[in-house]
């Protein structure tokens, strides 16, 4: 992941004339009428939302991410699979984002990853205030249809 550079001010400002600069690691947000702290888990939690969002995505995450995922589902309170796949770098003012993805077999490959790109930055910028630097879609694998695991008939009776 590039590095994040904090030369750009965040997005608008939360109230007119009001000074906004960016602070902490974070993503802090301090205004003349107090300091907003969003924690790097929330900026992950909106990039993973936002590209399954996008049609043409089947899962995210890689083999070994999605079949602990699928394990960690099971498990009593562990419900929330939003940052499977996602890595994220926050800088005080910016965000740049890693993803791992299946794609739906049939879907254009180059045009969902742009439209996940679109997306992420979008709803990054929107919820968070984060310039998105980057974000890099690592496509590694093909979901076919009915080709499930559990839709295998068994071979022993």
């Amino acid at each position: 992941m590039a590095n994040v550079s904090t030369e750009r001010s965040a997005p608008g400002t939360p109230t007119p004339g009001a000074a906004v600069t960016r602070q902490s690691s974070s993503g802090g947000l301090q205004t003349e009428q107090g300091q907003t702290t969003i924690a790097d888990p929330v900026v992950t939690k909106v990039a993973g939302i936002a590209a399954r969002e996008v049609g043409g995505v089947y899962q995210l995450g890689g083999g070994m991410a999605r079949a602990m995922g699928a394990v960690t589902q099971r498990l009593p309170g562990s419900s929330d699979s939003s940052g499977q796949g996602v890595s994220v770098e926050v800088g005080e003012k910016e965000a740049a984002v890693d993803l791992t993805v299946v794609i739906e077999y049939g879907e254009s490959i180059p045009k969902v990853a742009q439209q996940i790109r679109e997306n992420v930055i979008r709803r990054i910028e929107g919820i968070c205030g984060l310039a998105v630097t980057e974000v890099n879609v690592a496509v590694n694998d093909l979901h076919i249809a009915g080709d499930e695991q559990d839709d295998e008939p068994s071979r022993v009776q």
